[in-house]
Protein backbone atom coordinates (compact mmCIF):
# COMPACT_ATOMS: atom_id res chain seq x y z
CA UNK A 1 0.00 0.00 0.00
CA UNK A 2 1.25 3.47 -0.83
CA UNK A 3 2.24 5.54 2.21
CA UNK A 4 0.07 8.44 1.02
CA UNK A 5 -2.92 6.08 0.83
CA UNK A 6 -2.33 4.96 4.44
CA UNK A 7 -2.18 8.59 5.58
CA UNK A 8 -5.41 9.35 3.71
CA UNK A 9 -7.20 6.39 5.31
CA UNK A 10 -6.07 7.45 8.79
CA UNK A 11 -7.15 11.02 8.15
CA UNK A 12 -10.45 9.70 6.83
CA UNK A 13 -11.07 7.84 10.08
CA UNK A 14 -10.42 11.01 12.08
CA UNK A 15 -12.64 13.09 9.79
CA UNK A 16 -15.52 10.62 10.17
CA UNK A 17 -15.25 10.39 13.97
CA UNK A 18 -18.10 12.07 15.83
CA UNK A 19 -16.72 13.88 18.90
CA UNK A 20 -18.87 15.45 21.60
CA UNK A 21 -20.41 18.74 20.50
CA UNK A 22 -17.99 21.11 22.23
CA UNK A 23 -14.90 19.37 20.87
CA UNK A 24 -16.47 19.00 17.40
CA UNK A 25 -17.27 22.72 17.33
CA UNK A 26 -13.64 23.51 18.13
CA UNK A 27 -12.41 21.16 15.38
CA UNK A 28 -14.84 22.60 12.84
CA UNK A 29 -14.16 26.21 13.75
CA UNK A 30 -10.38 25.62 13.59
CA UNK A 31 -10.71 24.15 10.12
CA UNK A 32 -12.87 27.06 8.94
CA UNK A 33 -10.38 29.59 10.34
CA UNK A 34 -7.24 27.86 9.05
CA UNK A 35 -8.54 27.61 5.49
CA UNK A 36 -10.58 30.84 5.56
CA UNK A 37 -13.78 29.13 4.47
CA UNK A 38 -16.73 31.31 3.52
CA UNK A 39 -19.89 29.64 4.82
CA UNK A 40 -22.37 32.19 3.43
CA UNK A 41 -23.94 29.58 1.15
CA UNK A 42 -23.79 26.78 3.72
CA UNK A 43 -24.94 25.86 7.21
CA UNK A 44 -23.03 27.25 10.17
CA UNK A 45 -19.99 25.20 11.27
CA UNK A 46 -21.82 24.18 14.47
CA UNK A 47 -24.35 22.22 12.38
CA UNK A 48 -21.87 19.58 11.18
CA UNK A 49 -21.50 16.47 13.37
CA UNK A 50 -18.13 15.42 11.93
CA UNK A 51 -15.28 17.09 10.11
CA UNK A 52 -16.19 15.02 7.05
CA UNK A 53 -19.70 16.50 7.14
CA UNK A 54 -18.08 19.93 6.97
CA UNK A 55 -15.79 18.83 4.10
CA UNK A 56 -18.72 17.50 2.11
CA UNK A 57 -21.15 20.30 2.99
CA UNK A 58 -23.96 20.95 0.56
CA UNK A 59 -25.20 24.30 -0.66
CA UNK A 60 -28.23 25.65 1.19
CA UNK A 61 -28.59 28.71 -1.03
CA UNK A 62 -29.45 28.09 -4.71
CA UNK A 63 -26.52 28.73 -7.03
CA UNK A 64 -27.08 30.49 -10.37
CA UNK A 65 -26.39 28.13 -13.26
CA UNK A 66 -25.28 30.06 -16.34
CA UNK A 67 -26.36 27.37 -18.72
CA UNK A 68 -27.24 27.54 -22.40
CA UNK A 69 -27.62 24.65 -24.80
CA UNK A 70 -24.13 25.23 -26.23
CA UNK A 71 -22.01 26.20 -23.23
CA UNK A 72 -19.99 24.52 -20.48
CA UNK A 73 -20.30 25.52 -16.85
CA UNK A 74 -17.68 24.92 -14.22
CA UNK A 75 -18.49 21.64 -12.46
CA UNK A 76 -16.72 22.84 -9.30
CA UNK A 77 -15.57 25.78 -7.21
CA UNK A 78 -11.93 25.77 -8.28
CA UNK A 79 -8.68 27.38 -9.27
CA UNK A 80 -7.81 26.73 -12.92
CA UNK A 81 -4.34 25.24 -12.87
CA UNK A 82 -4.00 24.81 -16.63
CA UNK A 83 -6.05 24.61 -19.83
CA UNK A 84 -5.41 24.29 -23.53
CA UNK A 85 -5.60 22.09 -26.60
CA UNK A 86 -4.41 18.50 -26.67
CA UNK A 87 -1.54 18.04 -29.14
CA UNK A 88 -0.33 14.58 -30.13
CA UNK A 89 -2.28 13.21 -27.16
CA UNK A 90 -0.29 15.46 -24.82
CA UNK A 91 -1.82 17.72 -22.14
CA UNK A 92 -0.30 19.69 -19.26
CA UNK A 93 -0.87 19.09 -15.56
CA UNK A 94 0.86 22.46 -15.07
CA UNK A 95 3.20 24.54 -17.22
CA UNK A 96 6.34 22.50 -17.93
CA UNK A 97 4.82 19.16 -16.89
CA UNK A 98 3.09 17.23 -19.66
CA UNK A 99 1.44 13.81 -19.67
CA UNK A 100 -0.23 11.42 -22.11
CA UNK A 101 -3.96 12.14 -22.07
CA UNK A 102 -4.82 8.71 -23.49
CA UNK A 103 -3.04 7.07 -20.59
CA UNK A 104 -4.99 9.24 -18.17
CA UNK A 105 -8.25 7.99 -19.68
CA UNK A 106 -7.41 4.33 -20.27
CA UNK A 107 -4.43 3.44 -18.10
CA UNK A 108 -1.42 1.76 -19.66
CA UNK A 109 -2.86 -1.63 -20.45
CA UNK A 110 -3.97 -3.67 -23.44
CA UNK A 111 -6.87 -1.38 -24.28
CA UNK A 112 -4.61 1.70 -24.29
CA UNK A 113 -2.09 -0.01 -26.56
CA UNK A 114 -4.84 -1.15 -28.94
CA UNK A 115 -6.34 2.36 -29.17
CA UNK A 116 -2.92 3.90 -29.71
CA UNK A 117 -2.07 1.35 -32.38
CA UNK A 118 -5.35 1.59 -34.30
CA UNK A 119 -6.12 5.30 -34.05
CA UNK A 120 -2.65 6.76 -33.48
CA UNK A 121 -2.32 10.36 -32.36
CA UNK A 122 -5.46 11.69 -34.04
CA UNK A 123 -7.74 10.31 -31.30
CA UNK A 124 -7.62 13.30 -28.95
CA UNK A 125 -6.06 16.03 -31.07
CA UNK A 126 -9.44 17.73 -31.60
CA UNK A 127 -9.98 17.94 -27.84
CA UNK A 128 -9.22 20.56 -25.20
CA UNK A 129 -8.56 20.09 -21.50
CA UNK A 130 -9.00 22.09 -18.34
CA UNK A 131 -7.65 21.27 -14.85
CA UNK A 132 -9.84 22.43 -11.96
CA UNK A 133 -8.15 22.33 -8.56
CA UNK A 134 -10.31 22.16 -5.43
CA UNK A 135 -8.46 23.41 -2.37
CA UNK A 136 -9.38 22.37 1.20
CA UNK A 137 -11.53 25.52 1.55
CA UNK A 138 -13.68 24.82 -1.52
CA UNK A 139 -17.13 23.30 -1.94
CA UNK A 140 -16.29 19.67 -2.69
CA UNK A 141 -19.26 18.52 -4.76
CA UNK A 142 -18.92 18.27 -8.53
CA UNK A 143 -21.70 18.79 -11.03
CA UNK A 144 -22.46 18.10 -14.69
CA UNK A 145 -20.77 20.73 -16.90
CA UNK A 146 -23.56 20.50 -19.52
CA UNK A 147 -26.44 18.25 -20.50
CA UNK A 148 -24.96 14.79 -20.95
CA UNK A 149 -25.32 11.08 -20.44
CA UNK A 150 -22.79 8.90 -18.64
CA UNK A 151 -21.89 5.84 -20.70
CA UNK A 152 -19.13 4.33 -18.61
CA UNK A 153 -17.10 4.77 -15.42
CA UNK A 154 -13.54 3.48 -14.93
CA UNK A 155 -11.74 3.36 -11.61
CA UNK A 156 -7.92 3.32 -11.62
CA UNK A 157 -6.13 2.62 -8.36
CA UNK A 158 -2.92 4.53 -7.63
CA UNK A 159 -1.10 6.88 -5.31
CA UNK A 160 -2.70 9.77 -3.41
CA UNK A 161 -0.11 12.49 -3.81
CA UNK A 162 -1.13 16.12 -3.22
CA UNK A 163 -2.40 17.94 -6.31
CA UNK A 164 -1.48 21.47 -5.26
CA UNK A 165 0.84 23.65 -7.33
CA UNK A 166 4.08 22.59 -5.62
CA UNK A 167 3.26 18.92 -6.05
CA UNK A 168 2.27 19.36 -9.70
CA UNK A 169 5.62 21.06 -10.38
CA UNK A 170 7.56 18.38 -8.51
CA UNK A 171 5.95 15.13 -9.71
CA UNK A 172 5.92 13.91 -13.31
CA UNK A 173 2.70 12.29 -14.58
CA UNK A 174 0.98 12.96 -11.27
CA UNK A 175 -2.54 12.74 -12.71
CA UNK A 176 -1.73 9.36 -14.22
CA UNK A 177 -0.10 7.96 -11.09
CA UNK A 178 -2.86 9.13 -8.72
CA UNK A 179 -6.06 7.28 -8.08
CA UNK A 180 -8.86 8.48 -10.36
CA UNK A 181 -12.28 7.80 -11.83
CA UNK A 182 -12.90 8.51 -15.51
CA UNK A 183 -16.44 9.06 -16.75
CA UNK A 184 -17.01 8.63 -20.47
CA UNK A 185 -19.98 10.78 -21.45
CA UNK A 186 -21.93 11.79 -24.54
CA UNK A 187 -23.04 15.42 -24.82
CA UNK A 188 -26.65 16.19 -25.66
CA UNK A 189 -25.84 19.34 -27.66
CA UNK A 190 -23.66 17.80 -30.34
CA UNK A 191 -23.46 14.07 -29.48
CA UNK A 192 -19.68 14.24 -29.06
CA UNK A 193 -17.83 12.12 -26.51
CA UNK A 194 -16.33 13.94 -23.51
CA UNK A 195 -14.45 12.79 -20.42
CA UNK A 196 -14.89 13.85 -16.80
CA UNK A 197 -11.92 12.78 -14.66
CA UNK A 198 -12.08 12.97 -10.85
CA UNK A 199 -8.54 12.66 -9.47
CA UNK A 200 -7.80 11.62 -5.90
CA UNK A 201 -5.25 13.36 -3.69
CA UNK A 202 -3.68 13.22 -0.24
CA UNK A 203 -6.37 13.04 2.47
CA UNK A 204 -9.12 12.36 -0.06
CA UNK A 205 -10.83 9.49 1.71
CA UNK A 206 -13.14 8.77 -1.20
CA UNK A 207 -14.28 9.93 -4.60
CA UNK A 208 -18.05 9.42 -4.45
CA UNK A 209 -20.69 9.26 -7.17
CA UNK A 210 -24.37 9.84 -6.51
CA UNK A 211 -25.54 7.72 -9.45
CA UNK A 212 -23.51 4.57 -8.64
CA UNK A 213 -22.47 3.64 -5.11
CA UNK A 214 -20.60 0.58 -6.39
CA UNK A 215 -17.70 2.83 -7.35
CA UNK A 216 -15.37 2.48 -4.36
CA UNK A 217 -12.08 4.39 -4.20
CA UNK A 218 -9.11 4.15 -1.83
CA UNK A 219 -10.60 0.79 -0.88
CA UNK A 220 -8.03 -1.81 -2.06
CA UNK A 221 -10.49 -3.27 -4.56
CA UNK A 222 -8.30 -2.77 -7.64
CA UNK A 223 -9.23 -1.28 -11.00
CA UNK A 224 -12.85 -1.57 -12.10
CA UNK A 225 -15.06 -0.71 -15.05
CA UNK A 226 -18.80 -0.02 -15.07
CA UNK A 227 -20.79 0.16 -18.32
CA UNK A 228 -24.27 1.70 -18.29
CA UNK A 229 -26.44 0.03 -20.90
CA UNK A 230 -29.08 2.59 -19.96
CA UNK A 231 -26.92 5.73 -19.82
CA UNK A 232 -27.18 7.99 -16.77
CA UNK A 233 -29.00 11.18 -17.81
CA UNK A 234 -27.75 14.44 -16.29
CA UNK A 235 -28.60 18.08 -16.95
CA UNK A 236 -26.15 20.96 -16.58
CA UNK A 237 -25.67 21.63 -12.87
CA UNK A 238 -26.95 18.24 -11.69
CA UNK A 239 -24.83 16.77 -8.92
CA UNK A 240 -22.48 13.99 -9.99
CA UNK A 241 -20.72 13.33 -6.68
CA UNK A 242 -18.17 14.71 -4.26
CA UNK A 243 -14.66 14.42 -2.87
CA UNK A 244 -14.08 13.77 0.80
CA UNK A 245 -11.51 16.62 0.85
CA UNK A 246 -10.16 18.80 -1.97
CA UNK A 247 -8.76 17.41 -5.21
CA UNK A 248 -8.87 17.98 -9.00
CA UNK A 249 -11.31 17.52 -11.85
CA UNK A 250 -10.01 17.35 -15.42
CA UNK A 251 -12.41 17.87 -18.33
CA UNK A 252 -11.34 16.56 -21.73
CA UNK A 253 -13.85 17.83 -24.23
CA UNK A 254 -14.19 19.47 -27.63
CA UNK A 255 -14.59 23.05 -26.45
CA UNK A 256 -13.39 26.64 -26.59
CA UNK A 257 -12.45 27.94 -23.13
CA UNK A 258 -13.44 31.45 -22.07
CA UNK A 259 -11.38 31.34 -18.85
CA UNK A 260 -7.64 31.20 -18.24
CA UNK A 261 -4.94 29.70 -16.02
CA UNK A 262 -5.09 31.05 -12.43
CA UNK A 263 -8.70 32.17 -12.77
CA UNK A 264 -10.93 31.28 -9.83
CA UNK A 265 -14.28 29.89 -10.95
CA UNK A 266 -17.51 28.94 -9.19
CA UNK A 267 -19.70 25.97 -9.91
CA UNK A 268 -22.37 27.11 -12.37
CA UNK A 269 -20.22 29.80 -14.01
CA UNK A 270 -19.76 29.60 -17.78
CA UNK A 271 -16.20 28.53 -18.63
CA UNK A 272 -16.46 27.63 -22.31
CA UNK A 273 -18.59 26.87 -25.35
CA UNK A 274 -19.22 23.78 -27.45
CA UNK A 275 -18.85 23.67 -31.23
CA UNK A 276 -21.90 22.62 -33.26
CA UNK A 277 -21.60 19.32 -35.07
Amino acid sequence: MYRSNKISRLFGKFAHKKFNKSIQHIINKSYVNIFKINLNEFKDYTQYETLNDLFTRELVKPREIQTKSFNIISPTDSLIMESGNINKNTALQIKGKSYNALELLYGYGAEYRQIEKNESQARLDSYSYINLYLSPKDYHHYHAPCDLEVLEARYFSGTLLPVNKNSLLKNNNLFIHNERVVLTTRLKYNASIAYFVAIGALNVGKICFDFDHRIQTNAQLGDAKYIYENPIQLKAGDKIGYFEMGSTVVLIIKAHWSVHTNDIVKMGQEIGTLPAM
